[in-house]
């Protein structure tokens, strides 16, 4: 609060008080009052409005000084009804009246839009339980008929895209973290995906997976299958297919590569692949694709506490690279 714009904010009051003042020097004339009079009251008068004005402002700088900085320091501004204090001021109050008015009315909005949301998510989870059933029935019927089979594939695989972004928004409920076995996680992601790797003769490669890290056993797996789902989109057909996954294991963390030798990113697009709906150049131009899986699996892994990023050489290889720490309350970037 700066005492310039106090001033212009007072200045029509101030024009009020200059009038009454040069009223009553003339009132105080005409009734034959002596110059020193004249001078005495309308200094005494003087003075008591400066000092009345200086308190005034200093009172109300220092509670709104207080307020925006405040203010500034919150990350959620909305709360700030709950660090600011009583003024001692009226019109102050009746400021901090309105605060804590909006603020209440605020937080009930939120408080009934969390519960709609939260009961979407809950008949969207329970609908994909559902539904997941006849899928699975009808793979049963027609697996020895490939082209259906793979079709029922992917509408379950783009049914479990839907169960786990809906879980994503609350996944601290839904995981557990415990020592899970890497290499027992990517076999069962390896043999559910075992007749698309079949069909495509893919090969693969694994190194030093024999390392337990703290994680989530259902959500890792989720990951993996994503991971392995996009190296099938998108493998060059000039070359054998190849998937290669090892590990570092590094005394503060360890370190998952997961490496295909497909038709790899665009430079302008690695930076972009994790974001919500973005699918870049190889999307549009080499398989249809949502751009929402690589989006979830990011947001499980800041869920985790794991960190991931991409490496890429164009028309040699893709690498995703996650990185688990042995500290379960260390979040690595």
């Amino acid at each position: 609060m700066k005492l310039t714009d106090y001033l212009k904010d007072r200045f029509p009051v101030y024009l009020i008080m200059i009038s009454a003042w040069v009223l009553m020097l003339i009132f105080m004339s005409a009734y034959r009052s002596t110059m020193q009079e004249i001078i005495i009251i309308g200094m005494i008068l003087l003075i008591s409005v400066i000092t009345a004005e200086l308190w005034n402002f200093f009172r109300k700088k220092s509670y709104y000084d207080r307020l925006l900085n405040c203010l500034n320091e919150l990350d959620k501004k909305y709360l700030i009804s709950e660090m600011a204090e009583i003024p001692d001021f009226y019109d102050g109050k009746l400021l901090y009246q309105v605060i804590c008015e909006t603020d209440k009315s605020m937080c009930e909005h939120i408080a009934e839009y969390r519960h709609q949301s939260e009961d979407f998510r809950e008949y969207i989870e329970l609908w994909v339980h559902e539904i997941k059933l006849p899928v699975a029935s009808l793979q049963l019927m027609c697996y020895n008929h490939g082209r259906y089979f793979q079709q029922l594939k992917r509408i379950d695989s783009y049914i479990e895209n839907v169960l786990y972004y809906a879980r994503s928004k609350n996944a601290e409920k839904d995981y557990i973290i415990k020592e899970i076995s890497l290499k027992r996680v990517f076999a069962d992601t390896a043999i559910k995906n075992r007749e698309a790797l079949q069909e495509q003769n893919v090969s693969i490669r694994t190194e030093n997976l024999d390392i337990a890290v703290m994680t989530d056993g259902k959500w890792l797996e989720y990951i993996f299958g994503q991971l392995m789902s996009n190296s099938l989109k998108y493998f060059s057909p000039e070359r054998k297919p190849e998937l290669f996954i090892y590990t570092e294991n590094l005394p503060d963390k360890v370190i998952v590569h997961f490496r295909d030798n497909g038709i790899g990113i665009p430079e302008q697009d690695l930076s972009r692949i994790f974001e919500k709906s973005f699918t870049g150049e190889n999307g549009h131009h080499h398989a249809k694709s949502t751009g929402m899986g690589l989006y979830i699996v990011k947001k499980l892994c800041d869920k985790l506490g794991h960190g991931i990023k991409a490496e890429s050489v164009p028309e040699e290889y893709t690498e995703i690279v996650m990185m688990f720490g042995k500290n379960n309350f260390q979040k690595l970037e």
